[in-house]
C-alpha cells in the first residue's frame, strides 16, 4: 500500500514550466520543499512566485487555478491544491452539505488533473454535537462517490488534520487515529491525510513515531513552530530537523510545505532560514 501512496505523490512537472531563475539555495534533495501562498498574502503573487523560484523551492502550496498560470511561468509546482471546499467548519462530515461539496469536487478534480497536479485539499468539518463515528461514516459516504473520478484524473484526496485545543475548535478530524481510521475505511490510495505537523504536535506530540508509523496514509506535510504558529527556529519545541529526518527515512517523495506565520519582518529571510533548518 505505502508503494502505491508514494508514486501517487512523485513530483510531477505539467507542461509550461520555464527555466527556474538563478541564485537558489544549496538544496540537499532529500525534502521536496514547498510553502503556503496564504502565509505570504501580503506579498503580490507574482512577486511571490518570483522569491520562491528564486530560492530554488519546487512548490507552492494552498495555490488554487486562479494562481496556477503564475506559477507555471516560474517554473512552480502546486503541491496542494484548493479552491472546491466550502470552508474549514463545513465539512464531509455532514450530509447537509454533501450535495454541494460533490459538485464543487467533481468539477475541481479534472482540472487539478489536467493542470498535472495530484493533491486535492479537503475537510472534515466542525463536529456540532455530532459523534465522532458518525462523523465518520457520512465522510465516507460523501468521499466515496468521489474517489472513482479521482482515481480517473489521478487525483488525492486529503483530508487536513488540526488541532481543537486552540485553532479549531470542534473540528473533527483532529487526531491521525480518526483519519487513519477514515482511509481505511475508504480504501484507497486516492484518498490521504494532510499530516500537519503543527496542529498534531498541539493535539497529540509524539510527531516522529506516528510518521514512522503510519507514513503510508500521509500524502503531504505542514509545519509550524509550537507554540505560536511562528518561526521553526530554536525559540519553539520542535525539533524540525529529527523530524525530517523521519520524513525522509520513510522513503516519502511528496512535498513538505512551510506554514508559519513570520514574525521576522523580513518574512522571505524568515522562509528561507526555515527551508535550510529542513534541509536535512
Amino acid at each position: 500500500m505505502g508503494a502505491a501512496v508514494l508514486s501517487l505523490d512523485t513530483p510531477a512537472l505539467a507542461a509550461g514550466y520555464t527555466v527556474v531563475p538563478p541564485h537558489p539555495l544549496p538544496l540537499k534533495g532529500r525534502i521536496n520543499h514547498s510553502v503556503c501562498r496564504w502565509c505570504y498574502s501580503e506579498i503580490p503573487m507574482e512577486e511571490f512566485c518570483r522569491a520562491v523560484a528564486e530560492m530554488g523551492l519546487p512548490a507552492i502550496a494552498l495555490a488554487g487555478p486562479s494562481d496556477w498560470s503564475l506559477l507555471k511561468k516560474y517554473g512552480l509546482y502546486s503541491s496542494m491544491c484548493n479552491g472546491a471546499e466550502t470552508g474549514l467548519t463545513k465539512g464531509f462530515n455532514d450530509p447537509q452539505y454533501h450535495e454541494t461539496l460533490l459538485e464543487n469536487y467533481a468539477a475541481m478534480i479534472p482540472k487539478v488533473g489536467d493542470a498535472g497536479y495530484r493533491n486535492l485539499i479537503c475537510f472534515s468539518g466542525n463536529r456540532n454535537g455530532m459523534d465522532d463515528s458518525t462523523g465518520m461514516q457520512n465522510c465516507v459516504n460523501g468521499l466515496e462517490r468521489l474517489l472513482p473520478l479521482a482515481e480517473k484524473h489521478g487525483v488525492v484526496l486529503c483530508m487536513e488534520l488540526f488541532n481543537s485545543k486552540v485553532d479549531h475548535k470542534d473540528y473533527m478530524c483532529d487526531k491521525s487515529a480518526w483519519g487513519i481510521e477514515l482511509c481505511k475505511r475508504l480504501g484507497s490510495p486516492h484518498f490521504r491525510l494532510l499530516y500537519d505537523i503543527y496542529h498534531m504536535q498541539i493535539n497529540e506530540g509524539d510527531i516522529i513515531r506516528t510518521i514512522r508509523d503510519f507514513f503510508p496514509y500521509f500524502a503531504h506535510y505542514h509545519t509550524a513552530g509550537v507554540p505560536g504558529r511562528h518561526e521553526i527556529d530554536d525559540t519553539q519545541e520542535l525539533n524540525y530537523p529529527a523530524i525530517m529526518q523521519a520524513i525522509a527515512g520513510t522513503g516519502f517523495t511528496g512535498y513538505v510545505a512551510q506554514e508559519f506565520i513570520p514574525v521576522n519582518p523580513d518574512k522571505l529571510a524568515a522562509l528561507r532560514q526555515a527551508i535550510q533548518i529542513c534541509d536535512i
